[in-house]
């Protein structure tokens, strides 16, 4: 596999870049790999990076995205906060990777069985994670099909307040920058969502 380069970068398309990250997750649920020599990576990119893609992911152990996208050294710039939450220096390292570092896809990815989702469900508070899980109440507040059980033991409504945020993050990605918005009418990048199943390795995609 080859090193991603200024011209491979320049080449792709945001649609394109989509394409990989689907192939790799493909590789990776059937247990293969690309092959590549990530020292020979460490070599190519120690002077310049071109990733294709930044991915906004949670932090949870089980879910990085290098591994499930089967990406190498300089493909990707990989954001990883827990809950996947959105926050002003997190855009602005979005408007980093796409403006300035020429990425063409940005992938909000969510995942099932996620902590930070669980415990913003059963409404914990604990030092500074309080902070970042009101940031998943809007998500939780979107969710109006459960009426009894809005908690952390029901896997419907984790699992609905799991996509809400996903979607609800896209749509701030949209409307609070506007370089990105811009980029994207423009069809210079693409902005999608994803959902990893931590129980098969599969990501499901939100175009």
């Amino acid at each position: 596999m080859k090193t991603q380069t200024k011209e491979i970068q320049s080449s792709l398309t945001p649609d394109a870049a989509l394409q990989i990250l689907k192939d790799g997750n493909l590789r990776f649920i059937n247990n293969l790999k690309a092959n590549r020599n990530l020292l020979q990576q460490v070599n190519e990119t120690s002077e310049g990076q071109f990733p294709f893609a930044a991915i906004l992911s949670c932090i949870d152990s089980r879910t990085s995205a290098e591994l499930i996208f089967d990406k190498g050294l300089g493909d990707i710039f990989s954001i990883r906060i827990a809950g996947n939450i959105l926050n002003e220096d997190i855009l602005g390292s979005m408007e980093f990777a796409c403006r300035v570092a020429g990425s063409k896809l940005i992938l909000v990815l969510g995942h099932t069985r996620c902590g930070a989702i669980i415990g913003a469900c059963n409404q914990v508070e604990m030092g500074n994670l309080t902070t970042l899980l009101r940031k998943i109440q809007p998500a939780i507040e979107q969710e109006t099909q459960t009426i009894h059980n809005r908690n952390g033991n029901n896997e419907t409504f984790v699992e609905n307040v799991t996509n809400n945020n996903i979607f609800l993050t896209i749509n701030r990605i949209r409307k609070e920058s506007s370089i990105l918005a811009e980029m994207e009418q423009a069809n210079q990048i693409k902005i999608v969502g994803g959902l990893y199943e931590v129980e098969t390795g599969k990501v499901v995609f939100y175009e």
